[in-house]
């Protein structure tokens, strides 16, 4: 998964305050039991010593939260400067509250998944409307209106006849818009999948006419707008970012096997996260705990202080290592790959695909 939006995070002070918070649950009838959650993560950071700008950050956005009567759960990352990055949770997660360094992104990260960029077309005999859903989110709606078909014939042979060619020329430009169009916006989102659905007619046109490329990454959908074809659209995704994640694990194994661009195990993937070698990284544990040391830059990072006093940082800090190797690789435009516990790799622990292999 694309990690560049965490950038701007990265870029705050910490120490931060991390909270991984359930809001209401559908049962409820009242926010109370929820405020109660709350109460006692609040307490669990006064504890651990929160700043006081990052403690009211956090208290700010549950608040909101609860206001709004939300449900399922709330991550929260705030730094010591009152800045926060607030992110709805579908599921409600394990309560967390944490002080530390460097925020604890990772369980977010895993529970939002691999974000596939993808268009939705719902078409007729007249255009369509087009749903481009960027890899960040962003969404954009493309709508294409075509000619209107042409008035009925006046009931001679001929003239029905003339008039079925002339609807049908008219479909068969449509299309050619819709399709033209849908090629457009996915070079524009880079969508790796497009569902197009709506009268099955008009399905069949416009498909005629868009790339191979396109033609290749795209699914049909029985479905009209609404709920059926969201599910469509999720089961797609869905696939989508399977084979995502294990093309990533094949490509690991097949470079490891080589012993070229690929590196296992803690100490190997941090050596090569210092050099900035890191396409990929591999993790396969959200729970591990596993430590490492850091510094105030992401490419600081170490099995000891020690290690990093000898590199130049004054004040090592200990912190999770997969928040370290996160910040890190993120600084260096590489992705997080999070291994399902049952896939070949899933006693992997760590590992890294590399942008290029050590020096002979």
């Amino acid at each position: 998964m694309d990690l560049s939006s965490l950038k701007p995070l990265y870029s705050r002070p910490g120490p931060f305050v991390s909270v991984y918070a359930e809001l209401l649950r559908p049962s409820e009838d009242a926010a109370k039991a929820a405020e109660l959650r709350w109460r006692a993560l609040r307490a669990e950071l006064c504890a651990r010593d929160a700043p006081a700008g990052a403690l009211a950050a956090a208290e700010d956005a549950v608040a909101a939260a609860l206001a709004e009567r939300r449900t399922g759960g709330l991550a929260v990352f705030a730094a010591r400067d009152g800045s926060a990055r607030v992110e709805a949770l579908p599921d409600a997660p394990v309560p967390a509250a944490r002080v530390a360094a460097l925020p604890h992104v990772l369980p977010y990260l895993a529970a939002r998944g691999e974000r596939v960029p993808y268009l939705v077309a719902v078409v007729d005999r007249r255009g369509g409307a087009i749903d481009c859903v960027a890899a960040d989110g962003a969404r954009r709606r493309v709508a294409v209106e075509g000619d209107a078909e042409p008035r009925g014939a006046s009931g001679r042979d001929r003239d029905e006849a003339r008039a079925q060619r002339s609807a049908e020329t008219v479909w068969k430009g449509n299309a050619k818009r819709v399709g033209r169009a849908l090629d457009r916006a996915a070079r524009r989102c880079r969508a790796e999948a497009v569902v197009v659905a709506g009268d099955v007619r008009a399905r069949a046109a416009v498909l005629e006419e868009v790339s191979d490329g396109l033609l290749a990454r795209t699914v049909e959908s029985d479905r009209g707008a609404g709920p059926g074809l969201a599910e469509d659209v999720e089961r797609v995704l869905e696939l989508k970012a399977a084979e995502r994640v294990w093309a990533v694990a094949e490509r690991f194994e097949r470079e490891l096997a080589r012993g070229e661009r690929a590196v296992a195990g803690l100490p190997a993937t941090v050596e090569a996260v210092r050099r900035g070698q890191v396409a990929s990284l591999l993790l396969d544990d959200p729970d591990s705990p596993a430590r490492l040391w850091v510094g105030p830059e992401p490419g600081q990072v170490a099995a000891s202080p020690d290690e990093l006093r000898r590199l130049g940082v004054r004040e090592p800090v200990e912190d999770r290592a997969d928040a370290a190797l996160v910040r890190a690789v993120a600084a260096t435009d590489g992705e997080l790959v999070v291994l399902p516990g049952d896939g070949p790799n899933a006693e992997l622990g760590v590992g890294a695909v590399l942008r290029y292999g050590d020096p002979a």
